[in-house]
């Protein structure tokens, strides 16, 4: 049995629901704006999941050992390669903000387009970076493209 305290709740919930509705239609967001909050958020989940333990929360890396995303000039002028390497890996040198880095960073073979996309996503749309949604579309173009290097 229902008491008048319940069903003020329930009105108070339903009431709560409805003004976030009108608000997210009143907003103009377009669906465009909604995409790229789904990427973002599904992004930092997987970034704190797959890549923060090197790379740090916060992007800042781990003194010369793993390379920051932060303030990072490689992530600047190579994006189709930073996507490679989140899905491939790489050995060897790299070199960002002009300080070498050996350390082997292994590629998550098992991270699909989707997945890559969002990770972009957050990395390019946080800290020091503004580059907007990185697509599934375009994702998938630049891991078909390197895995056939």
């Amino acid at each position: 049995m229902r008491n008048k305290k319940d069903t003020g709740y329930w009105i108070l919930d339903a009431g709560v629901l409805l003004s976030v509705l009108i608000l997210i239609g009143c907003s103009g967001k377009s669906s465009e704006s909604v995409k790229f909050q789904q990427y973002y958020v599904q992004g930092e989940v997987l970034y704190t999941k797959h890549c923060s333990n090197c790379h740090q929360a916060n992007g800042t890396g781990l003194g010369l050992v793993y390379p920051p995303l932060n303030q990072s000039d490689f992530m600047d002028k190579n994006f189709e390669q930073v996507l490679c390497l989140m899905k491939y890996g790489i050995t060897g040198e790299i070199t960002v903000n002009g300080k070498q880095y050996v350390q082997p960073m292994p590629g998550v073979q098992s991270l699909t387009d989707l997945e890559i996309a969002e990770i972009a996503t957050y990395i390019y749309n946080n800290w020091e970076h503004q580059r907007g949604i990185v697509d599934v579309s375009e994702a998938s173009q630049i891991l078909r493209d390197c895995k056939s290097e």
